[in-house]
């Protein structure tokens, strides 16, 4: 991260995540919740019941807000809104409140002590649990605001087209960005796989993060965002940012001709699909010319929930699916609970470290059960609409548990796959594929568990780059051993949403890539601009270079010269 000055002109420096280049003032998240002192008098014995009540109605207006928001929502987004909803009801949250209560607290002093006994527990437990400490100040924050009367807190609707600027955002506030009024975000702190910088590739809102000198940019001022340079300009030239902002609109303009299915220049097939959570989700990705679903994340039939959803229920929602793809490649990933996405019936209590604990594949050393039904939910779907979906287990580690996942499979008439996201599975990807019949790489966990950073940390943002050479080098491992077999591997981490990382992605010999249905025409449509070659000699000189900023240039260089 670097500052430049030239005149009142700075260019701030951060890591790029969603392309686009867009032009306006500034805005930042409302003013924070004025938080009450603890230090009150104890509420009469006869009030308690009443301040129960007042918390109970403020916090169910919160999840109230948020589920209506999630309703009108889709994808990472509507799956973030319904779980901050749910965690505004959550029991052990309700318990923790009327027990501080019934101690003479009221109900706002309550909510803020109960708060952090959670937030204390979350950061105890280090790693991507985190996260969750950022969530419960959210919902913390939320409820106190309506017990107190005041504005709700989050990102303000402005008049006019603007830039938000932020140290970091909830995941909820992003989540609910009108990408019509925000044009473009930068923050402070974040990482390339953030939960920030994923729901703004949803949005496809040009994005950058770990930008630094944020703090010293006021409200108000204009400033030219570029999510490709991974850079923030402070009252730019005007006729410089106009131009920028215009050769912008008219590459986005071409990309608007994409229509599939994604080839080089020299007519080598790359099938460009879809990650999505819903029905919905499916039929954008078909509306953005997606050539299919390449992962399904099946969370959000599970979130929210106290108990697991009946088999009928997961079928009905995997259906929706199916049919939006009707006779297209759909590729399912069974259920990925625990770490950074707990579930109540799934997810083991008090784990010292939920990041390298029991989470995806491993909930069925726990219970058996989920899994057996989840697959015949899957099989049931698959029946109703004549659809043969392929379907991978997540955190696979071992060659004895793609066996085993491929047996499920099998014995269920589906095609079965595993995720390559720890480095002992890419090392392994050939014998892997002796009993699967594909592989996926999801280079957001790859890359924290190869460079041993946690991917949802800002100081660590750097690690976790998807252009970090040793995670590619993982990349074309993998790639190679599905050569060797003749099976396909593709990328559905978040490196595939970005078209200049694509090249290289198919240069190292992945045969799909999946990512946000709104990314799906820049990569497909960048694709169409090279040829395999120049894939592979891109790929050579990303894998050769020694951090992520010589990757990128590196291949913005050659790809110049071409």
């Amino acid at each position: 991260m670097s500052t430049t000055a030239s005149g009142t002109t700075a260019v701030l420096t951060g890591t790029p995540v969603v392309p686009g280049v867009a032009l306006g003032p500034v805005i930042r998240p409302s003013g924070a919740v004025r938080l009450p002192s603890e230090d009150q008098p104890a509420v009469p014995e006869e009030r308690r019941a009443m301040e129960k009540a007042r918390f109970t109605a403020a916090a169910e207006k919160v999840a109230e807000r948020l589920e209506h928001r999630a309703g009108a929502a889709t994808g990472v987004s509507a799956e973030v809104l319904t779980a901050t909803a749910g965690l505004a009801r959550d029991r052990g949250l309700l318990s923790a409140v009327e027990q501080r209560i019934d101690g003479g607290a009221a109900a706002e002093v309550a909510t803020l002590q109960a708060a952090q006994q959670f937030v204390d527990l979350f950061t105890s437990l280090g790693g991507v649990m985190a996260e969750r400490a950022t969530d419960v100040r959210d919902v913390r924050d939320r409820i106190v605001a309506e017990l107190t009367g005041q504005g709700e807190p989050g990102v303000p609707v402005p008049d006019e087209p603007s830039i938000l600027l932020a140290d970091d955002l909830a995941p909820a506030d992003t989540a609910g960005l009108d990408p019509a009024r925000v044009v473009g975000l930068a923050t402070r702190l974040g990482g390339t796989t953030s939960h920030t910088a994923i729901i703004a590739r949803q949005l496809g809102l040009p994005c950058v993060v770990a930008v630094g000198g944020l703090d010293d940019v006021p409200a108000g001022v204009t400033v030219l965002l570029d999510g490709e340079q991974g850079t923030v300009t402070v009252d730019p030239d005007p006729d410089e940012a106009r131009g920028r902002v215009a050769a912008a609109r008219i590459a986005a303009e071409a990309l608007a001709g994409y229509e599939g299915p994604a080839t080089t220049r020299d007519g080598h097939a790359v099938q460009v699909l879809a990650n999505v959570q819903d029905g919905a989700g499916a039929r954008a990705a078909v509306a953005a010319h997606a050539e299919g679903v390449g992962l399904l994340r099946t969370e959000l039939a599970f979130l929210g929930h106290a108990d697991e959803p009946s088999v009928e229920e997961q079928a009905k929602g995997y259906a929706e699916v199916f049919e939006a793809f009707a006779g297209r490649k759909v590729v399912l990933r069974t259920l990925d609970a625990g770490s950074d996405k707990p579930l109540a019936f799934a997810t083991l209590p008090d784990e010292a470290n939920p990041a390298l604990g029991v989470r995806g594949l491993r909930i069925a050393r726990q219970d058996d059960g989920i899994l057996e039904r989840q697959l015949d939910a899957v099989a049931q779907a698959a029946r109703e609409t004549a659809s043969t979906p392929w379907v991978m287990a997540p955190m696979v580690a071992t060659e004895a548990e793609a066996a085993d996942f491929a047996a499920r499979v099998r014995g269920r008439g589906l095609v079965p796959g595993v995720m390559i996201e720890v480095p002992s599975a890419a090392l392994l990807a050939g014998r892997l594929l002796d009993h699967v019949d594909f592989l996926s790489i999801g280079t957001n966990d790859l890359s924290q568990y190869t460079l041993a950073a946690d991917r949802l940390s800002a100081d660590l943002a750097d690690l976790t780059d998807p252009w970090q050479p040793a995670l590619l080098e993982l990349v074309r491992i993998t790639a190679e051993a599905g050569q060797r077999k003749g099976k396909p591997v593709g990328v559905c981490g978040e490196a595939a949403a970005d078209p200049l990382l694509a090249i290289v992605l198919v240069g190292l010999g992945i045969t799909s890539l999946s990512c946000a249905a709104s990314a799906v025409p820049a990569v497909g449509a960048r694709l169409g601009t090279v040829d395999l070659a120049t894939c592979r000699a891109a790929a050579a000189a990303a894998l050769a270079a020694a951090d992520p900023q010589e990757a990128r240039s590196a291949v913005r260089e050659l790809l110049d010269a071409g």
